[in-house]
């Protein structure tokens, strides 16, 4: 007879979801609260670093301008301790938990840590537009794994195998996780260099609004695709279909709001604001279809023990 013992912790397992959750959540916020720092123009507006006017909490300068360089700060601090610990569970644990998780842990650690110091040289280098960019890729590479690791955590805990998705609709997915954040870096190699103000003030440095504009083609046609092969899925996948759904109407949003702020010569900072939100819930988006569709989540370990049958007990007596 073989007996089943679960090598995973559930608890755990459920209590990691929740943690990474919540560093999706901080992740979004960080890379929303940057793009806000640089529309205020306060990207600088505190002049050292890490500290803030040589304070951790620089009370006799706060201002809306600094309050947001400070903030961005404490939250990316926040987002490091939380994969700290993370990772240190995930190491500790590690026999309770999926074998990928420890290694994925640590490869977010890594890309948090140079992300801190990508955001220390855009202070030095005062804020040097390739800099700047390189920043704002190793945040949305940090939102797109930290969505799929939280997904793929999630299809640990189902007690059963999550299904492979068809392979147009894997293909599709992995086109749409490359294009939907080319364009977002693309939007952010253009508000490094303030190309769209200078477009509309002087006429100059137009090319990478054309850029952008037309990166946009290629990336909601992904999505576009993605949303009508999820339409073939079977039921068994509704939740890639409806996640694939909402990326479309997402996209739809984004691009509205891409038009309103160009309308507006990026003259309400609220507007662009968020474009850049629905840009990072975009790649949030699609970092959760990944986790879901294309990777393949480790289910709970079933180790078969040997324990004596019936028919071992009658040979026996038999003996």
């Amino acid at each position: 007879m073989r007996a089943v013992v679960t090598a995973f912790s559930p608890r755990l397992l459920r209590a990691l979801v929740l943690l990474c959750a919540h560093l999706v959540v901080a992740l979004i916020a960080l890379v929303v609260i940057g793009g806000v720092t640089r529309v205020m123009e306060a990207g600088l507006a505190c002049p050292d670093w890490p500290l803030c006017y040589g304070s951790l909490l620089p009370g006799r300068q706060m201002n809306l301008k600094v309050f947001l360089e400070w903030f961005h700060r404490l939250d990316a601090f926040v987002v490091g301790v939380a994969l700290l610990v993370l990772g240190v569970v995930s190491w500790l644990r590690r026999s309770q938990l999926p074998g990928w998780l420890p290694w994925a842990a640590t490869g977010a650690l890594g890309l948090v840590a140079v992300q801190g110091a990508l955001g220390a040289l855009t202070v030095t280098h005062l804020l040097e537009a390739s800099t700047v960019t390189a920043h704002l890729a190793t945040a949305l590479a940090l939102v797109l794994g930290m969505a799929a690791l939280h997904q793929a955590l999630l299809g640990s805990l189902s007690p059963e195998p999550l299904a492979t998705p068809p392979l147009p609709w894997r293909l599709a997915a992995l086109l749409a996780g490359v294009l939907v954040p080319a364009q977002c870096l693309l939007g952010g190699a253009m508000a490094s260099r303030w190309a769209a103000e200078r477009c509309f003030a002087a006429g100059e440095s137009c090319r990478w609004l054309l850029l952008h504009r037309l990166g946009a083609w290629p990336a909601v046609l992904s999505l576009l695709l993605l949303a009508l092969l999820s339409l073939a899925l079977p039921a068994s996948q509704a939740q890639l279909r409806r996640l694939s759904l909402v990326a479309l109407l997402l996209v739809a949003a984004q691009v509205g709001l891409g038009i309103l702020s160009l309308r507006l010569q990026l003259a309400l900072p609220a507007v662009t604001a968020a474009h850049q939100l629905v840009a990072a819930l975009l790649v949030a988006l699609i970092g959760a279809l990944w986790g879901r569709g294309l990777l393949r989540p480790s289910s709970p370990a079933e180790i078969p023990s040997i324990a004596p049958s019936p028919s071992l007990y009658s040979e026996a007596l038999r003996g």
